[in-house]
């Protein structure tokens, strides 16, 4: 299966390692296992890589929601080096009501050496 984030490989040699523990090496690449995880109903994921400070006490996915692609727009820092970084984003999705388009500016930190969502 091609992995949901749009990045060409294989989900087993993309995000399925980052859902399986593996820390994420940059805040795109969390950005991108977190799109994977909305579009694969994994939950637990999510909530792990949430910030402490603005995690949710649990979360409800909405299972007629159908994430389709996803584009990321702009970057500023969060590489592998970095403490915090902004990734800005566009995703689509399909639910009862028909299309949608989710764009955001999201904000990841480090905490205790990996990278987490803090908000959009």
């Amino acid at each position: 299966m091609t992995c949901p984030c749009g990045s060409g490989r294989p989900y087993a040699e993309c995000c399925e390692l980052l859902h399986l523990g593996g820390a994420a090496p940059t805040a795109e690449a969390l950005m991108r296992s977190r799109f994977s995880a909305f579009a694969l109903g994994l939950d637990g994921y999510l909530l792990t890589s949430w910030h402490p400070a603005t995690r949710p006490a649990e979360l409800d996915l909405d299972p007629d929601l159908t994430w389709r692609r996803l584009q990321i727009v702009d970057t500023v820092a969060g590489g592998p080096e970095d403490a915090t970084g902004v990734v800005e984003f566009r995703a689509s999705y399909r639910g009862p009501d028909g299309a949608g388009l989710l764009h955001e500016r999201s904000r990841f930190e480090r905490v205790d050496g990996r990278w987490v969502y803090r908000d959009g």
